[in-house]
């Protein structure tokens, strides 16, 4: 029993090891302000809010989801930190970079416009 148990930890440890290894996070944050179109995508149990932009995607922090949930298909102007994540196949090859915004603080609204 113990050893069956120490089997399954190593495998769950090695997997998530594996996961982690297949993106690069970005050190450094700035600070900008955006406007676009905020949306829900993805499939549950895997969604995403995102703020599209003109030229880019951005996806929402899970720590500021709450405060953009109210503005779902609104287009919203937001100041934030932008960071990204560089995506790779198993085979090494670019995957391509998703953008996350987080500290948000909301400027204007579409109500307000």
């Amino acid at each position: 029993m113990k050893r069956k148990f120490a089997v399954i930890f190593i495998i769950l440890v090695s997997i998530a090891g594996l996961a982690a290894f297949g993106r690069r996070e970005n050190p450094g944050m700035q600070t900008i302000q955006v406007s676009g179109r905020v949306r829900m995508v993805g499939s549950s149990p895997m969604t995403s809010l995102v703020l599209s932009g003109e030229d880019r995607e951005w996806h929402i922090d899970e720590n500021d989801k709450e405060k953009l949930m109210p503005y779902q298909q609104q287009i919203i102007t937001v100041r934030g930190k932008e960071y990204y994540r560089d995506l790779t196949f198993a085979n090494g090859r670019s995957a391509g970079r998703w953008y996350y915004l987080t500290d948000i603080s909301i400027i204007q609204t579409a109500s307000e416009n």
